[in-house]
């Protein structure tokens, strides 16, 4: 195919009739059959994709992409489903809109809480996050603490967009002093190395909580957030909680965003600020990715792929 739309995908969806293919992408190639735009699906390589895109004319799709290329957009799970990135960067931390500039004064106000209230709704009513959480409503959380959020560092995405480690990070918010710190490890990442020197820091820090909660309680008991830049933080800011990144972030535009310990333990000591949550969401995901759930995800990867500069003649 020498013009079109090329989707590289893991080679394991593609497998068996390609049954593991994410519904996302069952949905733009319907769209594009019936625009009759051609397209082609490949098995993900990441060692030969450069090769293979220079090799046509065509808009190249990359799941989970870091290739920037003039003719490719890189393709993942904004956060939260049903929204994803198409973007010309990269996904999540590497996306370009953390280099848009966010201009609450131009979001309609209206439009912004419905949105709002929609996702809160979706995620935050039922206790609902991207990885499972206890049903069990959490009692023994204090209130009004500083709350962490740890994501796991050895996978190079997370290590690289570091802007200290997690204990640095941990370090920083009991030396703060600002009362009670809850801990919270990440759900796919829980080993006895984290809980033993967790718990090995309960023994100088009785403010230190280690907590296995409901992502939703803990932020809703929380006064502030903390963490290096997982999807919690977008979780946060459904809850209405001032946050603090330790690490690159495409959602940086109404958090703090701490480069050293020293950083981090001063935001701590200042009065958190509110910030436009509602007005910030709905430019985030209604303005800057496309939504599986809402109308033709083909003509909104053709929307991205026109805004992204690229011609095409299909």
């Amino acid at each position: 195919m020498r013009k079109g739309i090329v989707f590289h995908l893991p080679a394991s969806w593609l497998a068996d009739g390609g049954e593991d293919i994410a519904p996302f992408y069952l949905k733009a190639f319907e769209g594009l059959d019936q625009l009759d735009v051609p397209y082609e699906v490949i098995a993900l390589d990441r060692d030969t994709m450069l090769q293979r895109i220079e090799a046509d004319s065509c808009i190249h799709l990359i799941n989970h992409g870091r290739c920037p290329h003039p003719r490719a957009l890189m393709v993942g799970l904004a956060y939260l489903h049903p929204f994803w990135h198409v973007d010309p960067k990269g996904i999540r931390a590497f996306s370009s809109i953390g280099e848009k500039r966010f201009r609450a004064a131009k979001i309609d106000a209206q439009e912004a809480r419905d949105f709002f209230t929609g996702l809160r709704e979706k995620w935050v009513e039922p206790r609902k996050s991207r990885y499972d959480q206890q049903v069990k409503l959490a009692d023994d959380l204090p209130e009004g603490a500083t709350a962490i959020f740890l994501q796991s560092e050895k996978y190079r995405a997370v290590e690289e967009t570091c802007y200290m480690d997690c204990w640095q990070m941990i370090d920083a918010c009991l030396e703060a002093d600002q009362g009670d710190v809850v801990v919270k490890p990440h759900p796919l990442d829980i080993d006895q190395d984290t809980f033993a020197r967790l718990t090995k820091l309960q023994e100088r820090y009785d403010n230190l909580h280690i907590s296995l909660a409901n992502i939703h309680d803990i932020l809703a008991s929380a006064k502030r957030v903390v963490t290096i830049n997982s999807a919690v933080g977008i979780e946060a800011y459904l809850h209405r909680k001032p946050l603090i990144l330790c690490g690159q972030s495409d959602y940086h535009h109404i958090a703090d965003v701490a480069k050293f310990p020293a950083e981090l333990t001063e935001f701590l000591q200042q009065e958190p600020q509110g910030r436009v949550y509602a007005k910030y969401l709905y430019w985030y995901f209604s303005q800057n990715c496309v939504s599986a759930g809402r109308g033709s995800v083909a003509k909104q990867i053709l929307r991205r792929v026109r805004s992204a500069g690229f011609e095409f003649d299909f």
